[in-house]
């Protein structure tokens, strides 16, 4: 049991890990879109590169926060029934959510993402919709890595509920 409790541990390390790497895409969306607005307005010297790097810096914080955000519960929940629960129903409720739901989707957009992360590699390809032509490889690479560790968070989270649905008490 304390193989599982420290591979739980390392899997929340790495959400946390994949947490203060998405804080800096906030730092640099906050710097990007204020250069570009103050360039644009104040010099009319709008950049060609502005627009991806928002765009791919959003992303990245998103993707990347999703697991630290799946680890602390800050997700959205619709808890119209949920908080009636007891928290052994509440575990039963996350166990049957993640199996029916969660999973199966996770795991389409995980192909997905593997998918379109590879054929951007391979054909070289570049987002077209500015001047610049950034390389998408290295974005579409983190997409699917952030959908790698919201699985991966995703899983612990399942093992934990899972556990405390059947003993009634907690794995960590």
């Amino acid at each position: 049991m304390t193989s599982l409790k420290r591979f739980l541990k390392k899997i929340d390390a790495l959400s946390e890990l994949s947490g203060s790497v998405g804080k800096w895409c906030a730092l640099l969306l906050v710097f990007a879109g204020t250069y570009e607005a103050v360039s644009r307005h104040f010099f009319n010297a709008p950049t060609v590169w502005a627009y991806d790097t928002l765009c791919m810096a959003g992303g990245a914080l998103y993707l990347l926060g999703a697991s630290y955000d799946y680890l602390h519960e800050a997700h959205t929940r619709v808890d119209i029934f949920y908080n009636m629960l007891p928290e052994r129903g509440k575990a039963f409720m996350n166990v049957v959510c993640a199996l029916f739901l969660f999973f199966p989707l996770m795991g389409v957009m995980l192909w997905l993402s593997v998918t379109w992360a590879v054929r951007a590699w391979t054909i070289n390809e570049v987002f077209f919709n500015s001047f610049w032509y950034p390389p998408a490889g290295p974005y579409r690479t983190i997409f699917a890595v952030g959908l790698v560790l919201l699985l991966l968070q995703a899983v612990a989270k399942f093992v934990r509920d899972f556990y405390f649905m059947v003993r009634g008490e907690t794995l960590d």
